[in-house]
């Protein structure tokens, strides 16, 4: 019986290339896929293959004859694509070529004397079958400006084009550093494509995929960690279970010539394990599922052709429930019956890219062969969607005409050759009012966007007596009302799958929403305000508790309505002060009329702990006026007369705010009315304080307006002060509010922060749990040394920040502070404060990177309002030991001969590392020599002192970059010192002798030699590179002659290692 093995090789990596083999890809060897590369590391295509396919996919059809395209025009076709600049970075540039793969390229040919410019395909779109699909391991792509290379665990061909790059990683492979082993593999890609790395093969690259057996992600070229998906089939009843098939196919045995071609060389000691592995019934794993449903061929060019779309600067590959939605509605429309096709409506829920599945359906419908002269209305109230949609129908050849008017809309109508047509929902309603009919045909699909609900109602009618047969298609982010339901079923109902709240919750597609309702500050009774005062002043001095006394008493003087505003605004400005200011996030409040709304700002900037801004709709002129000879006195009339003097018009004037708000910068706070409760994506924005009453879709839609995902954001919170769900303690169908609604359509809205908060206490004794073997808990030095381990500190950061984050959130809501004991509040406190300390120090004594960049501004957050200063340590950049006062003053701070011992080696640790290839030779010696002295320690074979003593004489080599016994010819000579090294070590290895001032001479010369041929960017000429080694071959052969008799190896090895170090010395 053979023993797991967690190998990334095993685990991972071999069993993605057999799967991928199964669905019918030639396995190539690294060896043979350079061959087809014609030897060179910075070509990416495999030119044989795809000369070969592109003369088999390609005919000329000329008056009845077949015609091949010249030899001449085959070799422009891949240099063209060989060659591609890279001027304007790899995302444009990226651009280009997937146009150039879904469009293909004209040529001109002479034919019989004829000359005319005819389409080249680089891909078979329609026909799987007539395109070669290849796989590669370890697929090494020379990086720009160097001879080193990148190896890509495994990539994917069609034609010899890489479509698809994977990186596999071990599935146990946790660091607190790095992350995860997925992102990890994230990372990877994202590093490999930056301009100085390998971005000739993130040009041609469609799909990525990051690989780790039991989980498993897909992007595309730019996409962001969190936007990194999961992909899911079967989640619905209407979908097929292809989970069996999966099964079968992987436990299907390889055929033996595959396996000879798989095992033959680099993975021919393994071949053993996987022979004994095929033996027993394999289990399907969230690698596997991934490969086979995104990578099978027909799938791949499915997916690549119809669902990648290029919108505002970013590429957008679609998630599965876009996938299936647009799969299964263009399913449904293809058929006609009684001279129409079937409608309906599709529920995504809002935050899960509703806008791109709109577009990718108008996309597959335009490509859809059967629906021969298809015309698509996309309606929306929105103008930035409406121009969003302009530029994303190219890769279909077809171009999107925007309506300007009504009268437009129906000249647009009119004219059968307007095949895309977008509009905004009040300029159709203008022509659907006229009544007349305006074309008959079954093939006009009209697209509608959910926020005029009115395709469910008279407003549907109305457009079909102006398109009877039209296709009408329904987007909603919100369930649809019992009474919706009903109305939408005469067109077709909802389109399945649904992607639910809770789905897209538990993808991790949006935030959870947590809930706290704080209505109990209106209250004007003076026992509760005084109640809630200490409350929210708990953190603070005496004197400063006085000062805010006094500035809360401001509402004293207030009538009723106002001091409900005052206290309202008082308590947001402090929930945000204490909790969110300084983080990055955003907030927005709803304000229930224009006139609240400047208060609410009047009042915002009085207090003065957060910036605001107003965003509202123009104000009725008839208001506000008292006779038409006299200026306005209106607040409202003359706030937005200052907006329209400031920035010229009202689309300027939301536009500039709408941006602000989006940014880092201020304003914090944006105070909306109806005006963009809906309509725009601001994923900071984080806290949404509800000061109005809001119902039905309303409620829906302004809630999930901080659903979005952003780094460091862990929820959305909806800060209740209008008593619309009350505590939230009953189901939320029970509210008014939200009562027309099925309730297994609202599963997952909404939460109440006290359910979230109630984790506190578990995860308190989690954190404590990892020292429960402690004998003595009052030494902080058993602590430190106790997290010595990397997995134990790996641990121990994961449980902190999430226990540190929890109590934030806790200490921001007033039913904590209510109901829990002060002494355990007050516990939980003092153990924060401790395991921050302690935090700090670990990470400088072992020199630890913590990748917790996107909690940091949350745990400053609570050290800030809720520690004394004093009480924690601050987390700062760890110094380089080249600096060595600077270096010496963070010493200073660390206790005890053994922690700084400790920090010491750790620090001298990672230089080594970080300047490995400046000098492998001698940096090899000095992390041997640091990982004896570290076990001795840790055996306890030395002592404190000795132990500080060695790594600081380690360290100070490094810092040298010397042993102290070189040549005197070399010793001030950095860079030859390096090339002695290589010299010597070479000639050791041969168990020959060389003289110490004759191995430096050589190395002397070796430097000469490099620095005679160094020009501008030589590191990015090969040419000149092959130069530099010829004539350092010539010299290192003509020693012969003075009796030093090296081999071609030796001086194979020794130039290889020369040209390693110029390369990092002299770039």
């Amino acid at each position: 019986m053979i023993t797991p093995s967690f190998l990334e090789d095993h685990i991972s990596q071999i069993p993605a290339l057999q799967l991928l083999v199964k669905l019918g890809y030639t396995y190539l060897s690294p060896e043979e896929a350079m061959a087809q590369r014609q030897g060179k590391a910075g070509n990416v295509l495999l030119e044989n293959i795809l000369e070969d396919r592109l003369k088999a996919i390609n005919r000329i059809q000329h008056k009845g004859q077949s015609y091949h395209f010249s030899p001449a025009n085959i070799y422009q076709a891949i240099r063209g694509l060989r060659e591609m600049p890279l001027v304007e970075g790899v995302l444009n540039t990226n651009k280009e070529v997937y146009e150039l793969l879904t469009l293909g390229r004209s040529f001109e040919e002479t034919i019989m004397g004829d000359t005319r410019s005819f389409p080249l395909r680089f891909i078979d779109w329609s026909n799987p079958a007539n395109n070669h699909f290849h796989v590669t391991e370890e697929f090494p792509v020379e990086r720009k400006g160097s001879t080193k290379t990148r190896r890509p665990d495994v990539v994917l061909f069609v034609n010899g084009i890489p479509l698809v790059v994977i990186e596999c990683k071990r599935p146990d492979l946790h660091s607190t550093e790095y992350g995860t082993p997925v992102q990890q593999a994230i990372s990877q890609h994202l590093r490999n494509q930056k301009p100085e790395e390998v971005p000739q093969l993130y040009i041609h690259a469609q799909l990525l995929l990051s690989l780790a057996q039991n989980d498993a992600r897909y992007a595309t070229v730019g996409t962001p960690p969190p936007f990194w998906s999961q992909w899911k089939e079967g989640f619905d009843s209407a979908q097929p279970d292809d989970t069996a098939a999966l099964h079968a196919l992987k436990n299907t045995p390889l055929a033996t010539e595959k396996k000879n071609a798989l095992f033959a060389d680099r993975f021919r000691y393994v071949r053993a394990f996987f022979d004994q592995q095929e033996q027993a019934v394999m289990q399907v794993h969230e690698q596997d599922q991934l490969l086979y449903r995104l990578c099978r061929p027909e799938r791949l060019l499915e997916f690549v052709q119809r669902y990648v779309l290029f919108d505002a600067g970013e590429k957008k590959v679609a998630r599965y429930q876009q996938y299936f939605a647009v799969k299964g509605t263009l399913e449904r429309v293809k058929h006609l019956q009684e001279g129409r096709r079937t409608g309906g409506v599709i529920w995504h829920t809002q935050g899960s890219g509703k806008s791109l599945t709109m577009v990718l359906l108008a996309k597959a419908i335009a490509m859809e062969p059967s629906i021969r002269n298809a015309r698509i209305v996309l309606v929306t109230d929105r103008i930035d969607l409406d121009d969003q949609l302009y530029g994303t129908f190219k890769s279909c050849e077809a171009e999107a005409v925007q309506a300007r008017s009504g009268t437009h809309l129906a000249e647009l109508l009119h004219e059968p050759k307007a095949r895309i047509i977008t509009t905004l929902m009040q300029k159709f309603e203008a022509v659907s009012k006229r009544g007349q009919v305006v074309d008959e045909s079954p093939d006009i699909f009209v697209l509608v966007d959910e926020s005029h609900r009115s395709q469910y109602g008279a407003g549907n009618a109305r457009m079909l007596k102006v398109l009877p047969n039209a296709c009408f298609l329904g987007f909603t982010g919100t369930p649809l009302l019992g009474k919706e339901k009903n109305t939408a079923r005469k067109f077709g109902g909802i389109i399945r799958p649904a992607y639910t709240i809770a789905q897209a919750v538990e993808d991790g597609a949006v935030v959870p929403l947590l809930y706290e309702g704080r209505h109990v500050v209106q209250e004007v009774d003076d026992k509760t305000i005084d109640t809630f005062f200490d409350l929210v002043s708990e953190p603070l001095n005496k004197y400063q508790r006085a000062d805010l006394k006094k500035k809360f008493s401001r509402a004293d003087q207030l009538n009723a309505a106002e001091q409900k505003i005052w206290r309202t605004a008082f308590d947001v400005s402090r929930h945000w002060k204490e909790n969110w200011r300084g983080s990055g996030f955003k907030a927005q409040l709803t304000a229930p009329s224009k006139v609240a709304a400047l208060k609410y700002k009047a009042y915002l900037d009085e207090i003065g702990m957060v910036s605001s801004e107003v965003v509202m709709s123009p104000p009725d002129t008839r208001e506000g006026h008292d006779s038409a000879y006299e200026e306005t006195n209106d607040k409202v009339q003359q706030f937005w007369k200052g907006m329209m003097a400031q920035y010229g018009n009202e689309a300027n004037y939301q536009k500039n705010i709408i941006q602000r708000f989006k940014s880092e910068g201020d304003p914090e706070l944006l105070i909306v009315v109806d005006k963009l409760l809906t309509g725009f994506d601001a994923p900071r924005n984080t806290v949404l304080y509800l000061c109005r009453s809001l119902t039905a879709h309303t409620l829906l839609q302004a809630i999930a307006r901080v659903n979005r995902l952003f780094e460091g954001k862990d929820f959305g919170y909806i800060i209740d002060y209008y008593g619309v769900l009350g505590e939230l303690d009953q189901a939320l169908t029970a509210y008014s509010e939200l009562s027309g609604f099925d309730e297994e359509d609202l599963a997952g809205t909404i939460t109440h922060v006290k359910e979230e908060v109630e984790k506190l206490a578990e995860r308190h004794a989690q954190l404590w749990d990892l020292f429960k073997t402690l004998p003595n808990k009052q030494d902080p030095e058993a602590f430190q040394q106790h997290l010595s381990p990397q997995d134990v500190r790996d641990q121990f950061y994961d449980r902190l920040s999430l226990f540190v984050r929890t109590l934030k959130m806790a200490l921001s809501t007033l039913d904590f502070l209510k109901t829990t004991p002060e002494e355990k509040v007050e516990r939980y406190r003092r153990d924060a404060a401790f395991f921050l300390r302690l935090r700090v120090s670990v990470k400088m004594r072992y020199s630890d990177a913590i990748d917790y960049r996107q909690y940091e501004a949350q745990v400053q957050k609570l050290i800030d309002t809720h520690i004394k200063s004093n009480e924690v340590l601050q987390l700062t950049e760890q110094v380089n030991i080249f600096d060595k006062q600077a270096f010496a003053e963070e010493v200073e701070k660390v206790e005890g001969a053994g922690s700084r011992a400790d920090m010491i080696a750790s620090r001298t640790k990672k230089t080594i590392s970080e300047r490995m290839e400046e000098d492998p030779v001698l940096f090899k010696k000095f992390s041997k020599l640091l990982e004896e002295t570290i076990e001795a320690y840790r055996d306890k074979r030395i002592s404190d002192l000795d132990y500080l003593k060695q790594a600081t004489r380690i360290m100070d080599q490094v810092r040298t970059g010397s042993e102290g016994d070189e040549p005197a010819n070399v010793k001030d000579k950095e860079v030859a010192r390096a090339f002695y090294r290589i010299v010597q070590e070479t000639v050791k290895a041969l168990d020959m002798e060389l003289d110490g001032a004759r191995a430096g001479a050589i190395a002397i010369r070796l430097d000469e030699l490099v620095n005679a041929h160094r020009i501008v960017d030589w590191t990015r000429k090969s040419d000149v590179q092959n130069r530099m080694r010829q004539a350092m071959e010539d010299y290192l052969y003509e020693l012969r002659e003075d009796g030093l008799e090296l081999g071609f190896d030796a001086i194979d090895e020794i130039l290889d290692g020369v040209m390693r170090v110029a390369t990092h010395r002299y770039a």
